[in-house]
């Protein structure tokens, strides 16, 4: 599991959000796990190794 987390915001339907909270319900997933899921299975298929990725530095709001 990753250590850091970082929001990402995605635009969609609402019937399709409906169902997809719905199905996730029934799974006993949270819709979060189930992206970051298809996500990793996204860049495997394309042979992205995201470990490698450097990080930008995150500035601090003070």
């Amino acid at each position: 599991m990753e250590s850091k987390t970082a929001r990402f915001t995605v635009l969609l339907d609402p019937r399709k959000k409906k169902a997809f909270e719905k199905l996730c319900a029934e799974q006993d997933l949270t819709p979060s796990q189930v992206v970051r899921q298809l996500i990793r299975g996204y860049l495997e298929d394309h042979e992205v190794d995201f470990m490698k990725e450097p990080l930008e530095e995150v500035s601090s709001k003070s």
